[in-house]
């Protein structure tokens, strides 16, 4: 009942698995060219999907696959990208040789006018357009910038010491990078300057495994192996706060749509939601075993791996060592679906929703049915809302206490 005032679900149903992808060719294996898929993501406009396969490779790959892989009713707006690119030529499968182990991808924002500079500056020849860009994060601790309609590597940032783990853009547009690092740092870097290191960040005593860019770009969280999670300010690069409450390894983290809300997952096998504007614990959502072992030999089991937010803010997936992606609604304290998937890494959601990505230790990426859903006109206006007005500024309206607990999200 509760999660009926919150959306329409279209279709509610066990997660489907849609297409799996493997790599091509068998590599042979050895420490330079390990076989693990860290990363997956999509553009934002959902036309590209990134694969990180393993090998030293990422797969650029247009977006939808294939007919028989997509269901019915996502052929529109996953299709609308790709025809306006019909008169260019229709997008072609692109393999990225990075050289070593990729462990971080992220996508631009799209479009992206800036990046006429960059993109005139590095290849004259080419016409001056917008153009959609990858970055790389790899063993060595450099940065590739990949051009995507192109395949054309546009920049190599040098400044880390050690694997660069995780990376995200703002989703403003203004092609800054933050970049999240083994050597126990944060950089930021303009790519609208040549690629400039602007910024580093440090305090975290362990390896950085996860960045998040809030989507109104006010606030960055990283993730490290500790059992705290930092808060930064994307505007003066100095530490907002610490979130304290997990009780092993912080591995992942996520913003909501709205920047309303900041979920991490641990190692501790708890995601937990926060308020990140006052450092409120709002929610934890525990990951038991569905069939638990007789013993103690397996108490790390349902380790996590990753978390995500669906694209209109209603669901988490999140990623276990336990062979199970589990899907949750926001409002419920266990999971309304969950899917059977090995050596589970990471995971991501098709930004107009309906598919989730998955990534495992084989290079393997799968695809998933995901809820389909109508947010109602109260998570509309919530979200619409809180996109722009801060959990103080909520507080300090002049409104009925039920609604700024709605739309403060203290009505679970």
């Amino acid at each position: 009942a509760t999660e009926s005032c919150q959306a329409t679900v279209l279709k509610k149903e066990e997660p489907l698995l849609l297409a799996e992808l493997k790599p091509g060719r068998p590599h042979q294996f050895d420490w330079k060219s390990s076989c693990e898929t860290w990363s997956v993501a999509f553009s934002p406009d959902g036309s590209w999907f990134a694969w990180s396969q393993g090998h030293c490779i990422v797969k650029l790959i247009p977006w939808p696959l294939e007919e028989q892989f997509i269901p019915k009713g996502f052929e529109a707006k996953s299709r609308s990208s790709k025809n306006e690119t019909k008169g260019r030529g229709s997008p072609k499968e692109k393999t990225l040789d990075c050289g070593q182990i990729v462990w971080g991808l992220a996508f631009s924002p799209w479009p992206s006018p800036p990046s006429k500079k960059l993109w005139a500056r590095h290849h004259p020849q080419v016409p001056d357009v917008s153009c959609l860009i990858l970055a790389t994060g790899l063993n060595d601790g450099q940065i590739k910038i990949w051009e995507v309609q192109t395949g054309l590597l546009l920049l190599n940032l040098s400044g880390h010491q050690d694997v660069v783990r995780d990376l995200s853009f703002t989703p403003s547009g203004s092609l800054i990078l933050v970049s999240a690092s083994r050597d126990k740092t944060l950089r930021i870097w303009d790519l609208n300057k040549h690629g400039k290191q602007i910024q580093v960040l440090s305090g975290h005593l362990q390896w950085v495994y996860c960045c998040s860019i809030s989507p109104d770009c006010s606030m960055l969280c990283s993730a490290a192996g500790e059992k705290s999670v930092f808060l930064w300010s994307m505007r003066s690069y100095t530490l907002i706060r610490k979130l304290e409450g997990h009780q092993s390894s912080v591995v992942s983290c996520d913003f909501s749509p709205d920047s309303a809300l900041l979920v991490t997952a641990s190692y501790d096998t708890n995601v937990i939601m926060w308020d990140p504007y006052t450092g409120e614990r709002l929610r934890s959502l525990h990951h038991t075993q569905l069939n638990p072992p007789m013993d103690d030999s397996d108490v790390h089991i349902s380790s996590l791996r990753s978390v995500c937010f669906s694209p209109e803010g209603l669901y988490l997936a999140t990623v276990a060592d336990d062979r199970l992606l589990r899907i949750w609604a926001l409002e419920l304290k266990t999971p309304i679906a969950f899917a059977p998937m090995t050596n589970g890494l990471c995971c991501t959601f098709f930004p107009h929703g309906g598919v989730i990505a998955t990534g495992t230790r084989d290079g393997h990426v799968q695809f998933w049915t995901a809820p389909r859903v109508l947010s109602s006109l109260k998570h509309l206006c919530r979200k619409a809302l809180r996109s722009f007005l801060t959990t103080y500024q909520v507080l300090a309206l002049p409104i009925p206490k039920k609604m700024k607990e709605f739309l403060t999200y203290r009505t679970f």
